[in-house]
């Protein structure tokens, strides 16, 4: 039994350090995220990374993040569609991804 129980023991320290690394990623991603829409939006890029970064908090998934973009995109009256949005969360997903996974 004690091998099948350090493979539960394997299989849940791995999905705890995948889900870590995710969360890292999301987190990069969304201060990516921001620094792209302040330059677009004429803002402090730091202190709107960190705007992007608490809106993820809102709700689970990406929705409130996208929302957040949409909003702020449109008040300001910045032409952006959504599928650049999405493109661009989606980007910088992957870039975050792979600098985590540089660090690591």
């Amino acid at each position: 039994m004690s091998g099948i129980d350090d493979r539960g023991d394997a299989f849940e320290s791995k999905f705890a350090h995948d889900e870590e690394l995710k969360f890292k990623a999301e987190a990069r991603r969304n201060k990516l995220l921001g620094i792209w829409a302040a330059e677009k939006l004429g803002k402090d890029a730091e202190a709107y990374a960190k705007e992007v970064i608490l809106a993820d908090f809102e709700e689970a998934g990406d929705e409130d993040v996208f929302r957040k973009l949409r909003e702020d995109f449109d008040a300001a009256g910045v032409e952006m569609a959504d599928a650049e949005i999405r493109k661009q969360m989606d980007t910088l997903f992957a870039e975050a991804k792979q600098q985590i996974f540089n660090e690591a």
